[in-house]
């Protein structure tokens, strides 16, 4: 059987607290997310932190320290941090959770882009918080940074300290970007390239759309990557199983979409991961233990990373 590499984003920065009384909050919340996920079968868990107090995201390595401990203590999954942290921030806050832990796996951004979240408040009209609402009104008018110089100081400060990165590009652009920086020596083979699909201001979610993106990244990148999808709101778990059927790896999570079925909230992170496993098995596929993972993707010695800095 072919082994999966299944990523799940556990709480991320686009949704808001009010969305959903599944979005893990709080450090506690978080780490178990984590762990429910890797014991559901994820092999990598991407992490966000929030301001347990409101549900803001937050860089804060002092909140990283609160779960990341649990997380290494309870499970052998691959831990990732984000450098994207949220399109609100700048790139130095964004980077300070991956310097201090130097983790297996951080994300990169490839490329800057509108993100816009405006149009959930055509779904969600009445929030908890007092930053939720402007938060998403705002996005028409945010830009999520990430210059070609913001890209070379994350892979330049995180890649010497042994890290690897999970290569997140949302149109096609952002795969020569990543072949860029493969050229000139800063990223190095085999590439974890997560291509996303359906976030307002990158590609759309049209069969076409992954097929073009899968066809781009095969004659940029040949055999020298791993190829993992996901897919936004509604759209997860279809894109998801299209990759799986290509020959991708997929990512799943409360991050990228909220819904466990149609107009049905998700319950836990750790319900999306066993939907995804139901897919890939009953196409005869096998998801990757966090161990085949790194093999996979030639990840550091675990022990190297400092979840307890």
């Amino acid at each position: 059987m072919r082994k999966v590499i299944v990523t799940c984003a556990v709480t991320g920065a686009v949704h808001t607290p009010s969305m959903s009384p599944h979005l893990p909050k709080t450090p506690d919340e978080i780490a178990a997310a984590a762990i429910e996920a890797a014991a559901a079968g994820a092999s990598v868990v991407h992490l966000h932190a929030r301001d347990p107090e409101n549900g803001k995201p937050s860089q804060d390595p002092a909140l990283f320290r609160r779960f990341l401990p649990q997380i290494a203590e309870a499970c052998d999954v691959v831990i990732n941090i984000t450098t994207g942290g949220a399109p609100t921030m700048g790139i130095e806050e964004r980077l300070q959770p991956a310097l201090t832990f130097q983790p297996e796996i951080a994300s990169l951004n490839m490329g800057t882009m509108n993100f816009g979240l405006y149009e959930m408040l055509g779904r969600f009209r009445e929030f908890r918080y007092d930053w939720e609402e402007p938060y998403l009104r705002n996005s028409d008018a945010n830009i999520f940074r990430n210059t070609f110089r913001d890209i070379e100081h994350i892979l330049k400060s995180c890649g010497a300290n042994g890290t690897r990165f999970e290569i997140e590009c949302y149109d096609v652009a952002h795969l020569y970007t990543a072949a860029h920086f493969r050229d000139r020596g800063l990223l190095e083979g085999p590439l974890f390239i997560q291509t996303v699909f359906g976030i307002r201001g990158g590609i759309g979610v049209h069969y076409e759309d992954i097929a073009m993106m899968k066809r781009t990244a095969d004659r940029l990148f040949g055999d020298d990557y791993v190829w993992s999808v996901l897919g936004g709101g509604r759209h997860q778990m279809p894109i998801a199983t299209m990759s799986a059927a290509m020959g991708g790896n997929v990512r799943v999570g409360l991050e990228d979409s909220l819904w466990g079925a149609p107009g049905q909230l998700a319950t836990s992170n750790a319900e999306q991961v066993r939907r995804i496993r139901t897919v890939l098995e009953a196409l005869s596929l096998e998801v990757a233990t966090p161990d085949e993972a790194r093999a996979m993707l030639k990840l550091k010695d675990r022990a190297s990373v400092k979840v307890s800095a």
